[in-house]
């Protein structure tokens, strides 16, 4: 195995579970996998003139986020998601709500479950700029300079458009989503 080959497995080992997560909560779990392949196989033919100024992960961040756009910007993806939102495009446990036990009882499953189904469909219908900002800091834990870099947009953007996400994402889920609140369930879940 040459030099770059095992540079890209390296590179391959270590994002891949990474970049396929933050794809699928992009563009849901259906259109993950091909496109994280996609990714991938872009990453292999530009890492000879990756230059290191920037960091290897928001490199690999900006070419997955650009490349999760230029498909939720197709003609093709936009007619498929017409039709109907993934249900399975985010694993539940992503948006779930922590409880204190360790096994709720049944109906605070239920609770949960209805909330994190509610969430789900509000985050898909979010603008893509506003959904990628959001998944970036709340779900990949990046602060807002990484997801500044990654995006190519400024700090100051990057705070309106989270901020922005939030808000609209507060008010959708206030409006119509409901969910029986107790003081075991905290009502901000983002």
């Amino acid at each position: 195995m040459s030099t770059n080959e095992s540079e890209f497995q390296k590179i391959y080992d270590t994002f891949q579970p990474k970049v396929l997560r933050y794809i699928a909560r992009l563009v849901g779990e259906h259109e993950a996998e091909d496109l994280t392949q996609e990714i991938f196989v872009k990453i292999g033919q530009a890492l000879p003139t990756f230059r290191g100024v920037s960091q290897l992960s928001t490199w690999i961040y900006r070419i997955a986020t650009n490349t999760a756009m230029d498909k939720l910007r197709s003609p093709s993806f936009q007619q498929i998601a017409q039709f109907s939102l993934s249900d399975d495009s985010f694993e539940s446990d992503d948006y779930a709500v922590l409880v204190k036990e360790d096994k709720p009882p049944i109906e605070k499953q239920l609770i949960r479950e209805e909330m994190n189904d509610c969430i789900r469909g509000y985050i898909e219908k979010l603008p893509g700029d506003y959904r990628a900002v959001l998944v970036l800091s709340e779900y990949e834990g990046l602060k807002n300079n990484e997801i500044a870099k990654i995006l190519g947009i400024t700090l100051d953007t990057v705070k309106i458009r989270l901020h922005r996400a939030r808000t609209k994402l507060k008010e959708e889920l206030e409006a119509n989503c409901e969910i029986r609140w107790s003081e075991d369930i905290p009502c901000n879940v983002i």
